[in-house]
Formats: structure tokens, C-alpha cells, sequence
């Protein structure tokens, strides 16, 4: 399905994106809230790669391999929900502190 392939390349762009961003920033907090985001755009990739591969393969393996795909991007979402959750307030206040 067109979405899904759709879905796989916006979310390794912004994977990348944010990834290239948290390298070249300075500030601690900064680095993690965008590696907490690189790890949601992960997670997405994740899972919409194993539901693309569902509708394209139907077979044993793909289901199994899906499976842990989606359990694996399920968690990587999770956790970076809740790390750039965290990390959002020191991250703006480390901003406000850089540019005063």
C-alpha cells in the first residue's frame, strides 16, 4: 500500500534529521530531547515497515518478523514519547539560557 511507503520514507527522513541535529547541537538537554525524537521516528519506521511487509508477504517468517518489528518500534515510540516529554522543559530553558 502507497501509504505505508509513504509513511517508511518521512519517517527515516526525519530520523535522520534529527539524529544529524542532536550531533551538531551543544547543549545536553537539547541532544536528548531531539535523540528522543529520532527514537519516535524510529519506532514509526518500525511499524510501518512490518505492516507494509504484511500486506506484500504472506508467509510465516514475515508474520514473526513483523511481529517483533511492530513490538520493537511499540516500544521505541513509547519510550521516546516519554523521554522527549521529559526532557522538552530543560531543553527550552537550556535555549533561553544560550540566548540571553
Amino acid at each position: 500500500m502507497p501509504i505505508f511507503i509513504i509513511i517508511i520514507v518521512f519517517s527515516i527522513v526525519f530520523y535522520l534529521f534529527y539524529r544529524v541535529k542532536s550531533f551538531r547541537s551543544t547543549g545536553v538537554a537539547t541532544k536528548e530531547w531531539l535523540n528522543s525524537k529520532a527514537s519516535i521516528a524510529l519506532g514509526l519506521f518500525l511499524i510501518s515497515f512490518a505492516i507494509n511487509s504484511f500486506t506484500v508477504y504472506i508467509t510465516t517468517v514475515t508474520y514473526i518478523v513483523g511481529g517483533v518489528f511492530i513490538l520493537l518500534g511499540l516500544v521505541n515510540v513509547i519510550v521516546g514519547y516519554k523521554k522527549q516529554k521529559h526532557y522538552r522543559p530543560f531543553a527550552i530553558e537550556e535555549f533561553d539560557n544560550m540566548n540571553k
